[in-house]
């Protein structure tokens, strides 16, 4: 039997009061002797076994009531997992989600998920026999033999990281383990289901399977799930970060739950050794907004942003890093004309530096530090095309716009079609667009672009494998991207030309150029932004802010060949997916396997069972025996007969 809550089993030392009171009152009473009462007590000698038995059943039942509240508030839980009746177990691999979210906490003041977790396992252990524990955690995939079950919560290879997990890389990761072992094994899987670590549409999961059941002795597996709801909680992401001349850039974003009126945060800026704290203002279960922080100019430089401890203080921080600042150029490819222009003057807004050159002379043209390439003329061939696409793959962003005329050349698999006209007094129009993603997303407070004033008269489409990212109102795509190598093809299908479009109006325009320019120009950045684990620094990377750390367990600012790294949690850390029940059963359909939850409950008979309320009902029933015993005898009044003389 396992208790989720153990501490309260201290209460049951509350069963010795009746015992206590019992004893006190004895020594209470004095004993005098009185003539009279002498032939009383003889007369109740004949009853006074009965009376003693029934005062030591009353005690009995007020200790046992008082002892079973104690042990119904600890949430007793009985499971197949402790093996009752199931022998002796040789050897059990723990496999532990150290991922962020196993920091939330159930309610204000109770421990985390993962100290529940370990909890459960080391009491687990400690009831089937203590076997030979085998830890393997999700931040390091190595086994880890554990000389002492008692200290297991203890231990550091256990503690919490900023990390993801990967729950059917671990699976797999314990069948190699056990190929080599003989015995009876069990495989236990501490974890709070969350669906982006246990990945349900992973192919590996059948291969994870058949290598369990492909073992000399298959092992069961025993799920000790960490669900539920838990305390409120606020959430700090940085979505990106980026230098405007003097200033950083930062779009963030905070999400909460637990909550649903407005509400306020306290976020803290740490930067160059001071700290500043504003207020943020929360309408809705997640708010986008962005920050500018001023920076001394021409320097590098790295901080991060805090909110306070809450439900899961792992998620509470957000670390962003700048180097110096760089200058930006973009280039304009087409020939003289109003879209040469406009190419130019949406370029310019967006603080790069540009420079407008004929198609001709574009094979002769330093093309090495540009951020971006604006396209509008025929797709390029031989040189130019060799250019343009070493450019691309370096990482480079090129907007390609059509050339107005009918071409035949390809480049990158696409290839303009001819040249087409709206019908007299229509129009193309925009019909929808992507808003999450792309140059035409939403602003960060949400604010859409004013992408359906886009009226066009012309346009050109093409051919060849893209994705869509807006369409016209017939379903042909006005905007797509293709990802060539390390770079991004934009393809526009109607010009900044009055006699195309009215693309030139800025709506659509401007705001698409300025993103495209700032994606082409995170490429020089000597600063970078890093996930937790996802190998881009490696390990022996310095870390700046804090104690040294690996990068693939904690984040943090880190210094790695001369280039600074800010390394936060992965993204999906901060959303609260568990997965269903029925999911997970399908994901090991085929072995042997039982769970063992938070809250203990289950239909199955063979799954864990939350028993409290039978001690609930155990401890109504003795209060109700003591009741009954302490009612008073009945007495019988007989008449003695009446004789009529």
């Amino acid at each position: 039997m396992l208790f989720l809550n153990p501490l309260l089993l201290w209460f049951l030392a509350a069963a010795a009061i009746p015992v206590a009171i019992h004893l006190i009152n004895r020594r209470r009473h004095k004993t005098i002797q009185w003539a009279a009462m002498q032939f009383l007590l003889k007369a109740s000698r004949q009853s006074r076994g009965k009376k003693k038995l029934r005062h030591i059943c009353i005690l009995v039942c007020r200790t046992l009531a008082i002892a079973t509240l104690a042990i119904a508030a600890a949430r007793p839980v009985v499971s197949g997992l402790i093996g009752w009746g199931g022998g002796s177990i040789d050897t059990v691999v723990l496999l532990l989600d150290r991922s962020v979210s196993m920091e939330q906490r159930p309610s204000d003041g109770l421990p985390p998920r993962r100290a529940i977790a370990l909890a459960q396992a080391r009491d687990a252990i400690r009831d089937v026999g203590s076997p030979r524990l085998v830890l393997l955690d999700s931040a390091t995939l190595r086994p880890q033999e554990i000389p002492s079950p008692s200290g297991l919560p203890e231990l550091s290879s256990v503690s919490a990281t900023d990390s993801a997990a990967d729950i059917p890389g671990l699976l797999s990761a314990a069948a190699e383990f056990l190929a080599e072992k003989t015995g009876r094994t069990e495989i236990w899987i501490a974890s709070d289901l969350q669906a982006s670590n246990w990945r349900p549409d992973d192919p590996r999961w059948a291969a994870a399977r058949t290598a369990v059941n492909a073992l000399p002795s298959p092992p069961a597996i025993r799920i000790l799930s960490v669900t539920g709801a838990g305390a409120a909680d606020h959430s700090l992401r940085l979505l990106s970060s980026r230098r405007e001349g003097a200033d950083l850039l930062l779009d963030l974003e905070i999400i909460r739950s637990g909550q649903n009126s407005a509400a306020s945060a306290s976020l803290t800026t740490h930067l160059g050794g001071a700290n500043t704290t504003e207020s943020i203002v929360l309408h809705g279960p997640s708010l986008r907004f962005q920050k500018r922080l001023p920076l001394p100019s021409g320097t590098a430089t790295h901080g991060w942003l805090s909110l306070p401890a809450d439900g899961n203080p792992a998620n509470n921080t957000a670390f962003f890093a700048s180097g110096p600042p760089r200058e930006v150029s973009a280039l304009v490819v087409a020939p003289p004309g109003e879209s040469a222009s406009f190419l130019a003057l949406a370029a310019s807004a967006a603080g790069s530096n540009v420079a407008t050159i004929s198609p001709a002379d574009f094979a002769n043209h330093e093309v090495s530090h540009l951020a971006v390439i604006l396209w509008a003329a025929l797709l390029p061939e031989g040189k130019s095309a060799a250019q343009l696409e070493a450019f691309l793959t370096n990482g480079g962003h090129v907007a390609m716009f059509p050339p107005g005329t009918d071409a035949e050349a390809t480049f990158s698999g696409i290839a303009w079609s001819p040249p087409a006209d709206a019908a007299r007094d229509k129009f193309f129009v925009l019909k929808d667009w992507n808003q999450t993603d792309g140059p035409l997303r939403d602003s960060f407070d949400g604010t859409p672009i004013a992408a359906r004033r886009l009226r066009a008269i012309r346009r050109q489409l093409f051919t060849g494998e893209a994705t869509a990212l807006a369409r016209w109102e017939d379903g042909e795509p006005a905007l797509a991207r293709i990802i060539h190598g390390r770079g991004t093809i934009w393809q526009f299908t109607t010009l900044p030309d009055y006699s195309w479009s009215n693309l030139a109006d800025g709506d659509v325009l401007l705001p698409a150029v300025q993103r495209i320019v700032a994606a082409g120009a995170s490429r020089f950045d000597p600063s970078h932004a890093a996930y937790v684990g996802d190998g881009t620094v490696p390990a022996t990377a310095r870390r700046l802010d804090a104690a040294a750390t690996s990068p693939a367990s904690r984040a943090g600012i880190y210094e790695h060949a001369g280039r600074i790294v800010a390394v936060n949690r992965p993204p999906a850390e901060d959303v609260p997916d568990s997965m269903p029940r029925e999911t997970v059963e399908s994901l090991f359909a085929g072995t042997r396997h039982t769970f063992l939850d938070q809250s203990g409950s289950s239909p199955e008979p063979t799954v864990s069972r939350d028993v409290w309320r039978t001690f609930i009902i155990a401890a109504l029933l003795f209060l109700l025996a003591e009741a009954l015993l302490c009612l008073p005898p009945r007495v019988s009044h007989k008449s003695a007969p009446v004789s009529i003389a």
